[in-house]
């Protein structure tokens, strides 16, 4: 598909990841077992051929930066073009430190690059979405149409927080564009957007100069004048805002409906390999209703939980509801509830933490408790 280019946001944004936050963006935290949320974004668009894709970023990228490299997991290692990393450019005298107010003001800030696309149109996607989208679907139909702009919505599941609501009519042109509601209405967007980069580049250039940076409020503004149309996604999306939402979007991969249509071999999620052995449950060792990446040792019993590369659960050891990220260590006769370990984290023998669904205990990288 050489007539589209992929623009996927890694920037700050205001939420509720507590010690998950702390040391990465929401782009680059760990899921489903062996992904980054950034995988779903990337996969997405190189499933449809897309050949050039720009990662804007802010702060906290150190992580993103490590697991990306050169971009040759997902095909996009190229002498021209392929995988673009886009910092923030020293337009303004905090870059780096202070949020950005908007996807538009993030755009501002690698503007140069934007001139540099080679392709008539650009599909804009946040790296935080978990989801996997039929992007020359949706190219397709936005083509044919003759859209402006495409918006991709989700169904009521997917509702979070202070997000962007849309009404439509029967010939899906979007009629209505809402944000902060107390009672939700009409279709959620997903925050994926396709456009062509010759109206991209107007948009960002005439809302530099009003000092204007909010994507919604300009599409809210423009609703009347622009051909605004909608591509209804019915199936499984997420997007990692909170601890909360991370911890249930991870529970429900444990359902294999879901699995099965987030992971369709049609569209394969790719992602940087463990190299890690096949994981060992030992003889005592038992394992129920739950994703267990390679290089594990479970020697313990782990139930509808989702563990990382390199998780050991010694003898006794009891994990019950868990996220365990990559070389965690359960030892002996220890027992979890609950819980989200991040990278690293030792819980030291016959100790028991208990969190409950409706809250989860984070456990920071590197933690021994």
């Amino acid at each position: 598909m050489n007539g589209l280019h992929g623009i996927i946001f890694s920037y700050e944004k205001r939420n509720d990841l507590r010690e998950l936050g702390e040391i990465r963006s929401a782009a680059s935290i760990p899921f489903g077992g062996r992904y980054r949320a950034v995988d779903f974004a990337l996969s997405n668009l190189v499933n449809a051929g897309v050949t050039d894709v720009g990662i804007v970023l802010h702060g906290r990228y150190q992580s993103m930066l490590d697991h990306l490299g050169t971009g040759k997991v997902w095909d996009l290692s190229r002498k021209r073009g392929g995988l673009r990393m886009l910092p923030p450019f020293n337009y303004q005298q905090n870059w780096g430190v202070l949020p950005f107010r908007g996807k538009i003001e993030a755009l501002a800030g690698v503007r140069t690059y934007l001139d540099e696309i080679r392709q008539d149109y650009v599909a804009l996607m946040d790296g935080d979405l978990v989801v996997n989208l039929p992007m020359a679907d949706i190219f397709e139909s936005h083509v044919k149409s003759g859209a402006d702009v495409t918006v991709v919505c989700g169904n009521d599941s997917f509702a979070t927080e202070d997000g962007t609501y849309f009404e439509m009519n029967r010939d899906g042109r979007i009629t209505e564009v809402l944000y902060r509601l107390h009672t939700p209405r009409g279709y959620r967007g997903l925050e994926v957007y396709i456009l062509s980069k010759k109206l991209l580049c107007e948009i960002v250039d005439e809302c530099s100069a009003r000092d204007q940076f909010s994507w919604r409020k300009e599409l809210q503004t423009r609703k009347d004048s622009l051909n605004l149309r909608s591509y209804i996604w019915s199936g499984f999306a997420a997007q990692i805002r909170s601890v909360q939402e991370y911890y249930d979007r991870s529970m429900q991969l444990l359902d294999p409906a879901i699995r099965a249509e987030l992971f369709t071999p049609a569209r394969p999620i790719r992602a940087k390999g463990a190299d890690k052995p096949s994981t060992y449950v030992g003889a005592n060792g038992r394992c129920v209703n739950s994703l267990v990446a390679d290089g594990c040792r479970i020697e313990g019993t782990v139930e509808n939980s989702v563990l990382f590369p390199g998780v050991v659960v010694e003898e006794g050891a009891v994990v019950r509801n868990c996220v365990l990220f990559k070389e965690d260590i359960v030892r002996r006769n220890a027992q979890l509830s609950y819980i989200i370990a991040d990278k690293d984290v030792e819980i030291l023998a016959d100790r028991t933490l208990m969190g409950h669904a409706t809250y989860p205990i984070v456990l920071a990288k590197g933690s021994v408790v």
